[in-house]
């Protein structure tokens, strides 16, 4: 391998590192995301590193009949999942862009509380919510969300406060607080949205790499669904976007 070639991708490999490590040192984040992302790039690393034994190692491989199965099968595999992967981000992104008519109803998807405070991806999808609660005054609002072991309010109280406190009339605020995954969340909210005979075109506000799964789970309630996508915070989503690949593919086996 070409000396400059090898620099530049141990440089690639060590930042994408580095970047699903990150969440893990500064807010304790770990889940299967920046767990596969970093055994991903580690390996990848390591490969590059020792790219003349590797190199070796294959060709030896390669050169038994069972290790040419063998390594034709990983490739295969390898095949599948990028292929996976391309279809599931150009779904995410087809969601994300889903924009919503004028007054639907507002659904905001629970997220983490710390204590009686939002977290920040609370935080950027209730902004998104916000805006468009502003842009369309006639537009009700449900904040969906249960109480977690760890909280001190339910889900849908924080993000009650929050918007109140930030302008949202109350009058236009319907508290879910019961469940505790986003199924939950879009059940009890259609629950609430055939009681209180409100617009059954919701607008889902949550982060952009969760509005495909969030939509697909909506259409299996029987409920047409939009976006208001709230923006994540560069360092925590390839994290979340990792993530969420296991996500879709566990609803689709589901």
């Amino acid at each position: 391998m070409n000396e400059k070639l090898r620099k530049v991708l141990l440089f690639i490999t060590a930042f994408f590192t580095v970047w699903f490590v990150i969440p893990i040192v500064f807010s304790g984040i770990v889940n299967i995301g920046n767990l596969a992302g970093i055994a991903v790039f580690v390996l990848a690393f390591l490969c590059v590193f020792f790219f003349d034994k590797v190199l070796k190692f294959l060709k030896n491989l390669w050169s038994k009949k069972a290790g040419k199965a063998f390594l034709s099968f990983i490739c295969v595999c390898l095949a599948v999942v990028i292929a996976l992967t391309a279809v599931e981000t150009v779904l995410m992104v087809g969601a994300a862009v889903n924009k919503p008519g004028s007054s639907s109803t507002v659904v905001v998807l629970g997220c983490r509380v710390y204590g009686e405070r939002p977290s920040r991806m609370m935080v950027a999808r209730l902004n998104a919510a916000m805006k468009y609660l502003e842009e369309n005054p006639e537009s009700a609002c449900i904040l969906s969300g249960g109480q977690g072991e760890d909280e001190d309010i339910s889900e849908a109280e924080c993000m009650y406060r929050y918007l109140v406190s930030n302008g949202i009339s109350p009058d236009r605020l319907y508290k879910e607080d019961k469940s505790t995954s986003t199924r939950e969340n879009l059940l009890f909210s259609k629950e609430i949205i055939e009681r209180e005979n409100l617009n059954p075109q919701i607008a889902i506000a949550t982060n952009e790499f969760h509005e495909y799964r969030a939509k697909q789970i909506a259409k299996s309630l029987g409920l047409e669904s939009s976006a208001v996508s709230g923006v994540t915070e560069i360092w925590v989503l390839p994290t979340y976007y990792v993530r969420e690949l296991f996500g879709i593919l566990y609803e689709w086996i589901l």
